[in-house]
């Protein structure tokens, strides 16, 4: 099968993920492709570290920051780590499911595109809640999609992957959760082919474990602006 012989590196971000982690990473390695786990925990303090530092198996990579500094810096040092051609970025809470990089990968390996999103709203099945969330999400992309002449539906989806030439190309700063609309803005700015395809998505409430809020929106648009203007 063509899934077997293609390799690939799956950078995943965590803080605070205790109870989800080692699910996580037990379904990426049950992908379907031959993969790499790069792990980056943000500095957690709810013992995600040593469950990371009781790990074995050889495909999983773990690599710790001392001071939380954010997703963005933890998905930098992971994608500086990776050695596989086509790069996958994969959220620590189980809200998306590995078994979609099969689509994700296609117009990748076909020569199409540069950078595939997974979008939580092109029909693919999901969890029902929060309206405003929705709200935010979609208005969000709107006016990136606006300024970076996209029609993305997702820009902030959480389920990205990349050809790893391209990637190691761009020089990315966002700290924190702006590394979605930062990587959109320099992807759309270098003319990277761009496609997207339906996810899966169970996402979380936030006595669940929920981080992402309304403060993140307004940062997220701080965000579009600076990296289309000032950036």
């Amino acid at each position: 099968m063509e899934s077997q012989a293609t390799t690939i590196s799956v950078v995943i971000p965590v803080f605070n993920e205790a109870a989800t982690i080692s699910p996580v990473i037990e379904r990426v390695l049950r992908c379907g492709f031959e993969v790499e786990v790069i792990v980056v925990d943000d500095a957690s303090t709810d013992g995600t570290r040593d469950i990371l530092s009781r790990l074995s198996d050889p495909r999983v990579k773990c690599f710790y920051h001392a001071s939380n500094r954010g997703k963005g810096a933890a998905l930098r040092l992971g994608f500086a780590a990776t050695s596989n051609p086509y790069v996958f970025v994969q959220d620590a809470d189980l809200e998306y499911d590995p078994r979609d990089y099969a689509a994700m990968i296609a117009p990748m390996l076909d020569g199409r595109a540069d950078m595939v999103y997974g979008s939580r709203f092109l029909g693919g099945p999901h969890r029902v809640m929060f309206f405003w969330h929705f709200v935010a999400n979609r208005a969000v992309t709107l006016l990136s999609d606006m300024i970076s002449d996209l029609n993305l539906t997702d820009m902030e989806t959480g389920m990205k992957a990349f050809v790893r030439e391209k990637l190691m190309k761009l020089k990315l700063s966002a700290n924190r959760f702006t590394f979605e609309p930062e990587i959109t803005a320099k992807a759309a700015r270098a003319r990277w082919r761009i496609y997207e395809v339906p996810v899966s998505y169970s996402g979380r409430t936030y006595e669940e474990g929920k981080k992402i809020g309304l403060r993140d929106a307004f940062a997220a648009v701080a965000a579009i602006l600076y990296y289309r203007f000032f950036d």
